[in-house]
């Protein structure tokens, strides 16, 4: 099998892949030596099973994520389709202003969709996110988890606000447009999550 590396991180090692004539994505988790050999494969084990769970429940719930087509539980790797789209990282800047509020809409109606169910992406940020098929797509819920607490729902959208300060700085609207989208999506009411925002972003500045 023909693969090729599109990203290695120190958790995973990412590339393009065949699978039953398909290109695939592949994620592979990597093994860490300094850790106990028998914990390492358990925590590879586990890790690569929630993974899986989160994009299988956000899928369930309205959200756009890539297929999955295996779950090695055993290697720690995860199969799943490819999308031929582009990062939001690499088209939100040179969009005009119309068409980048309705990117941001789209990625708030999506991020409420998680939240409604308890579902936390963990590392919401625009390279985390393929525009494919005029959808959002999200991506890499290795961090992910499923919580109640409005402080996880809170953080995962101060990621984001953090990615669009750092990498879209020159468009300071779009984290406004995302909670337009984000509210508007939202079934119960979304004050509680946005208030938490701007409590992380005062302990923030208290450092």
């Amino acid at each position: 099998m023909t693969r090729k590396i599109l990203y290695r991180g120190a958790e995973a090692e990412i590339r393009l892949a065949k699978y039953m004539g398909k290109t695939v994505v592949q994620k592979q988790r990597v093994h860490k030596r300094y850790r106990i050999k028998e914990i390492d494969t358990q925590l590879i084990s586990y890790r690569t099973k929630e993974e899986a769970k989160l994009i299988a429940e956000a899928r369930r719930h309205g959200v756009s994520v890539p297929v999955i087509y295996d779950v090695d539980l055993l290697n720690g790797c995860i199969t799943m389709e490819y999308l031929k789209g582009r990062r939001v990282k690499d088209i939100l800047n040179t969009l005009k202003e119309d068409e980048r509020r309705r990117i941001c809409h789209l990625i708030g109606e999506s991020i409420a969709r998680l939240h409604e169910h308890d579902l936390i992406h963990g590392d919401i940020t625009t390279s985390n996110m393929i525009y494919y098929e005029n959808r959002i797509h999200f991506i890499d819920f290795g961090l992910g988890s499923q919580s109640i607490e409005l402080e996880a729902k809170g953080v995962d959208l101060h990621v984001l606000m953090e990615a669009f300060e750092s990498t879209h700085s020159k468009h300071p609207r779009c984290f406004e447009y995302v909670l337009e989208g984000y509210t508007k999506q939202l079934t119960g009411d979304a004050s509680g999550v946005i208030e938490k925002i701007k409590e992380i972003v005062q302990r923030g500045r208290y450092r």
